[in-house]
């Protein structure tokens, strides 16, 4: 599999390609959501990333750009980006919001929701995900 440098164009269009693949697969969200994300020091021009992620059509879809309307807006750097969304690493994100390094607006309840239980079809997705990123 080819390996993408993590939030660069390249890497978001694998993964919602593969995100298009599993989509009926995989546990529903528990909440309806619409947050942008802002992530500093990454490789695109300009060096910040703009992504979105929705779950308001009963799946949860990750997107390049800010949807215009939204619950929440989440700020960070990209080392803090990658272990929430690559590593799945709860614990450093909850460090990261501690020091500061996770900025929020908006609703932050809708984050602070915990994800539906991994089934098989989340689980693949996920290690797919990581088998990309570089």
């Amino acid at each position: 599999m080819t390996k993408f440098k993590f939030l660069s164009d390249e890497w978001l269009t694998a993964v919602i390609e593969l995100q298009a693949e599993y989509r009926d697969q995989l546990p529903k969200p528990v909440i309806s959501m619409r947050m942008n994300q802002v992530v500093s020091g990454a490789p695109v021009e300009g060096g910040i990333a703009h992504l979105h992620i929705d779950t308001t059509a009963g799946y949860g879809k990750i997107g390049k750009g800010h949807l215009e309307t939204v619950d929440v807006t989440i700020t960070t750097e990209y080392e803090v980006a990658l272990a929430l969304l690559v590593q799945n690493d709860q614990a450093a994100a909850m460090q990261a919001f501690m020091s500061g390094k996770i900025k929020v607006q908006g609703d932050m309840t809708k984050i602070m929701v915990p994800p539906p239980p991994p089934n098989e079809a989340l689980k693949a997705l996920e290690a797919k995900i990581r088998e990309l990123t570089e």
